[in-house]
């Protein structure tokens, strides 16, 4: 069933004929979107971290084998909270669809959050269960917020084992994404979960399943938590790719938060819809990029006008070759017109 709309004069004025004014409302999650493409092209690249390649294929069933480890061994039921505090990794990912495969509500936290905020995600939804990169763990636990389970992942776990200065990673993230840090008491290490093997139930998500708590950055207060079912994330899901042309072709460029709703969907939820190859950035790096597009062919990139601004203007620039980028999307800042005279240049 559609709902009427209709779009006032000055948009109508400008709205490209190739983009349709309505867009049907589709009945499968978010879930069914990654399984579909999984089946559809189940050998390509889905994401690539420093070295390591998941496959659409790999990339389910891990997120199956950590959706049987959530409900057996953490005790998730549908409904429950699962608060997610994570840089761009393939944990994220796969944490995310892991708590939607079993209906859980995925609470996302700035994972640079000190255990005074976390304590605020913590009580204001309900969570009980934390899955967290090691470097925050520390500061999830003195939040003094109960859980049922914690979860620590180390991001070297996902790695190429031949990553070193070819793959691009910055020297000063070096101890930051390998050095192995001691789990806190009573937490599970990431590896451990996806080693126990614990098979995942029947999936039966439904579409108005409340699956996203998505905090407010909280300038005028305390961040608060926007509710969003399969439908209200999945509708962006399938528009987005109308306006920017993307497609299974597409290698994106992932270093926009995936806790804020922009790089969700622009970096996660859109290019595992299409079955686009994702690039993950932990954190920017003006370096780090121009060499991930270089390498890797990047043709999609949803970006914020200072990171392209930073690109552009540091010395090093005009050595990046940017041929390949397609399309690139993004906000938080009026664009200075210089900059973009010279990404059509390059």
């Amino acid at each position: 069933m559609r709902t009427p709309f209709d779009i006032d004069a000055p948009h109508r004025a400008v709205w490209p004929r190739r983009v349709p004014a309505h867009l049907p409302q589709a009945a499968t999650t978010l879930w069914d979107k990654l399984d579909v493409t999984a089946r559809r092209y189940p050998d390509k690249d889905a994401l690539i971290f420093f070295g390591c390649a998941l496959s659409f294929q790999t990339l389910r069933q891990q997120c199956e084998t950590l959706a049987g480890w959530l409900v057996r061994q953490a005790g998730v039921k549908p409904g429950d909270r699962v608060m997610l505090a994570m840089q761009n990794s393939p944990q994220f990912v796969i944490a995310y669809y892991a708590a939607m495969r079993v209906r859980a509500v995925v609470v996302t936290a700035n994972p640079m959050s000190r255990h005074a905020e976390f304590a605020h995600y913590l009580a204001d939804s309900g969570a009980r269960v934390t899955i967290c990169a090691a470097d925050v763990a520390a500061e999830v636990q003195a939040a003094g917020i109960p859980v049922n389970a914690l979860l620590v992942a180390q991001y070297s776990d996902y790695m190429g084992l031949e990553c070193g200065p070819g793959q691009g990673v910055p020297p000063s993230w070096d101890s930051w994404l390998r050095s192995a840090r001691p789990l806190p008491a009573g937490a599970t290490a990431w590896s451990d979960a996806m080693a126990a093997g614990c098979p995942p139930e029947p999936y039966e998500g439904r579409i108005d399943d409340l699956i996203l708590l998505g905090y407010t950055s909280g300038t005028t207060g305390q961040p608060k938590g926007c509710m969003h079912s399969h439908r209200s994330v999945g509708h962006n899901v399938m528009a987005g790719p109308l306006w920017s042309g993307a497609c299974a072709a597409d290698t994106v460029l992932s270093v926009l938060p995936p806790y804020h709703i922009t790089g969700m969907q622009s970096g996660m939820n859109i290019p595992i819809y299409t079955g686009a190859t994702v690039v993950l950035m932990p954190r920017w790096d003006r370096a780090l990029a121009g060499h991930l597009i270089a390498r890797h062919r990047v043709s999609s990139w949803g970006s914020i006008s200072t990171m392209l601004i930073d690109l552009l203007a540091s010395s090093g620039g005009e050595g990046y070759d940017l041929s390949s980028l397609r399309y690139i999307g993004g906000g938080g800042a009026a664009m200075p017109r210089a900059i973009a005279e010279r990404l059509r240049e390059q």
